[in-house]
């Protein structure tokens, strides 16, 4: 029996493959998601349908492109958050060239402040909930921010979390957390760096 491929060969158009291959070649500079991991997400998203998609951890907009490449079939948005301006610049120019059709909402500054006002905003009625949330910065924060998030999630939404396996340490309060959450269903997935997969149980 010939070996199976686990290296993904999906392929976008040419000018969206070019970015994604240089900015693959980075990938360990900016921690961006590996291709397997990325087209799990792009495909996770299309099968959940989802529609209103958050963020937390821009970079550099690789794992970006591959949402927005999703949502330009689910015909969604997605809110995205970063600290350093620098990096989201690089990304939003992606953005612009790769996904100029999906609406893309750029945040700059902490992520726990920038959550606070999502939900605040929620709150009053001026923002929807969330749909998906993916999770990829300061994991030491992955607890404060889910803290939040599950106040903002739509019935039966999906969080995926990263680097779980690669940062363990830092996010095990975050993964004990939601194992024994039962609000939420969980599984870890051995995939890239480790990614952690949990949807909201509303019946």
């Amino acid at each position: 029996m010939s070996e199976i491929k686990k290296v993904n060969e999906f392929c976008f158009d040419e000018t969206t493959e070019k970015i994604l291959k240089e900015l693959e070649k980075t990938r360990t500079d900016f921690w961006n998601l590996d291709r397997q991991s990325a087209n799990f997400l792009n495909t996770l998203i299309k099968i959940n349908n989802s529609k209103n998609v958050l963020e937390i951890g821009t970079s550099n907009g690789y794992s970006g492109i591959w949402i927005l490449k999703a949502l330009l079939e689910t015909k969604g948005k997605l809110t995205t958050i970063e600290f350093w301006e620098k990096r989201q610049s690089v990304a939003r120019n992606n953005f612009k060239t790769c996904c100029p059709d999906v609406e893309v909402e750029p945040k700059i500054g902490s992520a726990i402040v920038i959550l606070e006002d999502l939900l605040d905003e929620i709150n009053v009625g001026k923002r929807e909930k969330f749909d998906f949330v993916f999770i990829d910065a300061n994991k030491k924060e992955y607890i404060s921010y889910f803290k939040l998030i599950d106040k903002m999630m739509t019935p039966n939404g999906i969080i995926l979390a990263d680097n779980i396996l690669s940062h363990y340490e830092k996010v095990e309060d975050y993964v004990s957390n939601l194992f024994n959450n039962k609000n939420y269903q969980s599984q870890i997935l051995e995939l890239g760096t480790g990614m952690m997969l949990s949807r909201r149980n509303d019946g």
